[in-house]
């Protein structure tokens, strides 16, 4: 069921934190303020342990100062990421040594993969979680409380944990569906196999039964998240089974959209493709991460695909879908790129004209295959070229911005900006808190998660302004 304090949650989370607590049933109750930190695959996690905890009897709060126990669901993808997530721990460890807090959990990635060097670094830590040992989160707790304190690690490759109650706290009209756990296409500059595991797909009955109970709680779209969603199923089936799974959910009254991220370029198939097309609940909407565009650099990453491959399926895609919007992630200053290599991105970037494109630094990832390769980028001009892709694409997302002008637009409402007669919404083309929003002018009440059609008067940088179709006047 949808977590009662959604509003609040909602606001957290796009501050990349969820502070709340849960309450031990059995020996005493728990205040507990719960951190999520990194992607929306985290998330899921948060919201089945914060699950599982509520249904212990735990409860949650948002003020550190408060709890008696506190939980970290960290993440340790790039290094941003890790000193977010020790600097979280950190300032929890001076509230536990204080003796405000009787209890210091940290979860997920960062634990994964650093677990021993957290407690030898960070005593005030009672237990570890791994990432696949999301399901005993209760057990941990009540562990620490009792004085047992231990970690609880699982094999990373353990079957995918489903059917766990959840707490949605992303506002209840919308919630990230994970179909599948770990990766097996070893990039040499990513982590993910080392604190994932393998490739898991969920089993597509589990899937579909908590889509529904999503729906039933109030959700009008689901975002279908994996490390990569185009190859669902081939552990389980034999066979890539999203296109199935797809047409499963579509079947599910009072479900909208269904929004697919992280699908390798490589993967996607006619099969889906004609899916996207044929389904009218599916968004025309991809993320598609191609992280360069030449094709010595996409070889040293251990990428499966060349630029002209990736030119054909995007011309494919537009082709085939002409209203898709396609979202891409790119690494710039990755090991032995040279200032042409460069070149030859922007190049791309200018050419294939992105809808949404985000831009990471490259990221020197120990025991990783590239944190080893010559020619290591200096920080500074690994910035530079960040910069300049990001400002090319900028101008690029503001002219298309502006093109919208004048067409009608589903769109869901997201909430009321106070004191104003005007409300956040989404379309189709965007995906929550990584693409723009679109601010609907309107005197009329309306409430999060109606679907409205709008009509399109202007634009402000990524954002859209419209109003309502009914009430719109020249």
């Amino acid at each position: 069921m949808p977590c009662t304090l959604c509003t609040v949650c909602s606001l957290m989370f796009r501050d990349s934190r969820l502070k709340r607590t849960g309450c031990l049933g059995k020996v005493l109750c728990m205040r507990i303020f719960f951190v999520s930190l990194g992607c929306d695959k985290n998330l899921v996690d948060t919201e089945k342990m914060l699950g599982q905890l509520a249904q212990s009897g735990h409860t949650f709060t948002e003020e550190e100062e408060c709890a008696d126990a506190a939980v970290v669901n960290s993440c340790c993808f790039i290094n941003d990421a890790k000193e977010e997530s020790i600097n979280t721990i950190l300032g929890l460890a001076e509230l536990r040594k204080a003796g405000q807090l009787k209890a210091l959990l940290v979860c997920g990635c960062l634990a994964q993969r650093y677990r021993e060097d957290i407690h030898r670094e960070i005593p005030e830590v009672d237990a570890v979680v791994g990432t696949t040992a999301i399901d005993r989160i209760v057990e941990a707790l009540e562990a620490v409380l009792a004085g047992a304190a231990a970690d609880f690690m699982e094999d990373i490759n353990r079957e995918c944990v489903y059917r766990l109650p959840r707490n949605v706290t992303t506002g209840g009209h919308y919630a990230y569906l994970k179909i599948a756990e770990g990766c097996d296409k070893h990039c040499s500059y990513c982590v993910i196999p080392m604190v994932r595991g393998r490739y898991r797909s969920v089993p597509m009955e589990a899937l579909v039964e908590e889509a529904q109970t999503l729906v039933q709680g109030g959700v009008r779209e689901l975002i279908l998240v994996a490390q990569e969603t185009t190859r669902y199923g081939v552990d389980l089936y034999g066979e890539k089974k999203l296109p199935v799974l797809l047409r499963q959910l579509a079947k599910i009254e009072d479900l909208k959209w269904i929004r697919i991220l992280y699908c390798y370029p490589e993967e996607i198939t006619q099969e889906l493709i004609d899916v996207m097309r044929e389904e009218e609940k599916i968004c025309h909407y991809l993320d598609i991460p191609v992280q360069h565009a030449s094709d010595r650099i996409l070889a040293r990453m251990g990428r499966y695909t060349c630029r002209e491959e990736l030119e054909k399926g995007i011309e494919k895609l537009r082709s085939e879908i002409p209203d898709i919007c396609l979202r891409t992630t790119l690494i710039c200053g990755f090991p032995g790129e040279t200032e042409k290599e460069h070149e030859e991105l922007l190049e791309f970037v200018n050419e294939m004209e992105f809808d949404r494109l985000g831009v990471f630094a490259y990221s020197q990832e120990e025991n990783t295959p590239a944190a080893n390769l010559p020619g290591q980028v200096e920080e500074a001009v690994k910035e530079q070229r960040r910069g300049e892709v990001m400002e090319l694409q900028q101008d690029i997302a503001f002219d298309k911005a502006e093109s919208m002008a004048g067409t009608v637009l589903t769109a869901m409402i997201e909430g009321r900006l106070a004191g104003e007669d005007a409300y956040v919404a989404r379309t189709y083309r965007d995906a929550p808190d990584v693409d723009g929003y679109l601010f609907v002018h309107t005197s009329r009440e309306l409430m999060s998660g109606d679907f409205v059609k709008v009509r399109i008067t202007g634009s402000y940088e990524y954002d859209l302004i419209g109003e309502l179709e009914d009430e719109f006047t020249e």
